[in-house]
Order: C-alpha cells, then structure tokens, then sequence
C-alpha cells in the first residue's frame, strides 16, 4: 500500500487527501515501475520492469500502438505526447507520478460531478466518485474523452466577457441588437476580414 504520507506530499493540492488516497487505491499501483499495456479490452503481457530505464523502454515499445498506463497512478503515458522520445522520466519517479495523476484525476472527477449537477449529498458523492474511477480507467465518460475535456474549474475564466454598450447607445435605449449598427466605420473597417457583409455601410460618414 502506498504511504498516505507520500500521497499528501506529493498529491495536487487542489484534490482532497482522502479522494486522492482512495484513488490510488482503487486505481493504481504500489510500484511506480508498472507499466500496464492494453490492446483494446486485452491486457498485453510485457516483462516487469525492474528500472526507470526499463520502464520507459516499455513505454516506447507500445506507445501509439496500445493503451499504456505507469506508476502509482496508472497514468496515461500518451497523454501530450507526440513522439515516443519526448517521454520523461517523472512518468516512473513516484512523487512526480502522484502530482500529474492525482491533478489529471481531479479534472476527470470534476467534469463527472458536473454531469451530476455538481452534487453535495453524501448519499450521490461515492456514485460520483465510482465514476470518476471508470472514466479514469476507460479514458471516457458519457462518450467524452475525459482526459481531453476542458476542465469545468477553468470554463470561468475562459468565458468571454458580454460585449458593453457605449454610454450614447445605453442613453438612447437602443436594444442590444440593434447597437451593433452603431459601430464606427473606421472599427468596422478593421474587421472586415473576419465578418461577411450584413449592412451596407456605403452611405456611412457620407454628405448630403
């Protein structure tokens, strides 16, 4: 069993101790030189590894071609990867294997309680977290890809902000949509190449 000392040490402090605790122990391993190799729902049998040097070895060899997951959380060692010689070593160093497993699986946990309606009843919270241990394992969770979805703890801040109308247009009470005709010609000249043409803006800035 891996020492809950090390899990709080080294576990992203933005996932609470007991959650990161119970899911290494639902879904990983105590030896962070695992490597679990899947071909579809077959596990493929790979030689243990008795080395960091071996362990990433393991990975190279199957990488792109099967489903591979290392260390004490199973980490998908894919993930962000694009050549098989970008591979770390932190994938196999424990501590570092904890703080990117336990980060990713916060993410994961969090856009399943979202699906959920992000619940607090006591009696909907382990259905939560059974969940997120599926969606863990599989990589998918009501047909996302979970390790690829925006984290909902970031949609916040990346929501645009609502356009503001100028104070001319608020005085004149001018509905929001029709406040869009208000735009100089000069501004609207700049954004030509990203807009088709709704409006014709020949007879604006002429005179009589």
């Amino acid at each position: 069993m891996v020492e809950a000392a090390l899990i709080q040490q080294c576990a992203d402090p933005a996932l609470k101790p007991a959650i990161a605790e119970q899911f290494i122990e639902r879904a990983g391993s105590e030896d962070p030189l695992t490597v679990t190799v899947r071909s579809g729902n077959r596990v493929v049998l790979v030689p243990k590894a008795t080395n960091s040097k071996e362990a990433l070895a393991l990975i190279r060899d199957n990488l792109g071609r099967n489903t591979v997951r290392v260390g004490i959380t199973q980490y998908p060692a894919g993930l962000g990867i694009l050549e098989a010689g970008a591979l770390k070593p932190d994938l196999v160093d424990s501590c570092a294997n904890i703080r990117m497993g336990t980060a990713l699986f916060g993410k994961v946990y969090r856009v399943v309680a979202k699906w959920y309606g992000n619940p607090t009843d006591k009696d909907v919270l382990p259905q939560v977290f059974d969940d997120a241990i599926i969606a863990w394992q599989t990589g998918y969770f009501e047909g996302a890809a979970v390790f690829r979805t925006q984290d909902p703890g970031e949609e916040k801040r990346a929501e645009p902000q609502p356009a503001r109308l100028d104070a001319a247009d608020t005085q004149a009470g001018l509905p929001e949509n029709e406040a869009e005709t208000a735009v100089p010609a000069e501004a609207a000249a700049a954004d030509a190449n990203k807009a088709g043409i709704r409006i014709d803006l020949s007879g604006i800035g002429g005179r009589p």
